[in-house]
């Protein structure tokens, strides 16, 4: 177990499986053209275009974005994706298949939510004199960020399920129902939570990139 961890702690072995869930999505791409599933496509082709995010921000903006960075946006997409399409051989996807794997998964997009907000509130902290965020505020601002982004999520999932009923299409996100609707939110609320409370020790750097470039713009 040590050893495991040693090694995913290990930045050359974050980039490697970071690499090999890009490699995935790729095999995932061609998996929904083959099958003609236009929600694999869709899914994997938007996870895809996630995973170029923190090349195209450190590239261009100069936003520092560190192995695990990478490895945890990049990991977030391809278990959603990897749901939608499920194991060779299943008839049925993992989201419907394991009864977690859609909390799990929204539980990880919550965190890079919640990141994403984060590092921005902890930059226009430190950059204006004038604007202190206590940490508590912090913490119920990310919880508040990450809630209303999963209301509209859930809003996004409603519309796409009538708007592929009214054209007789298969719905490119699923719903499951009211229940496991409040069940998204908690585990949206835990995932929330998490960053609140670690955040600081990972997103660092990219609140101190973000204040640079508003002083820069200040200036």
């Amino acid at each position: 177990m040590r050893n495991l961890v040693r090694e995913l702690s290990s930045q050359r072995r974050q980039r490697q499986l970071t690499y090999l869930m890009e490699i995935g999505l790729i095999g995932m791409l061609f998996v929904g053209i083959e099958r003609g599933n236009g929600g694999i496509v869709i899914n994997t082709g938007v996870a895809l275009i996630v995973t170029q995010l923190p090349p195209l921000l450190e590239r261009d903006y100069e936003i520092p974005m560190d192995p695990r960075l990478t490895l945890w946006i990049t990991a977030a997409v391809f278990l959603h994706a990897f749901g939608t399409v499920g194991l060779p051989g299943a008839t049925v996807t993992l989201y419907s298949q394991i009864w977690w794997w859609d909390h799990m998964t929204h539980a990880l997009s919550a965190s890079l939510v919640a990141g994403a907000g984060y590092a921005t509130v902890r930059a226009l902290h430190e950059h204006a004199d004038g604007i202190h965020f206590p940490r508590r505020f912090v913490a119920v601002f990310i919880l508040l960020f990450v809630l209303a982004f999963g209301v509209l999520w859930e809003i996004l999932e409603f519309a796409i399920a009538l708007a592929a009923q009214a054209l007789g299409t298969r719905a490119v996100l699923t719903q499951y129902g009211l229940e496991d609707t409040m069940l998204d939110f908690v585990f949206n609320s835990m995932g929330a939570i998490v960053v609140a409370l670690w955040g600081g020790a990972y997103l660092a750097d990219v609140s101190g990139a973000i204040r640079e470039r508003l002083e820069a713009r200040a200036d």
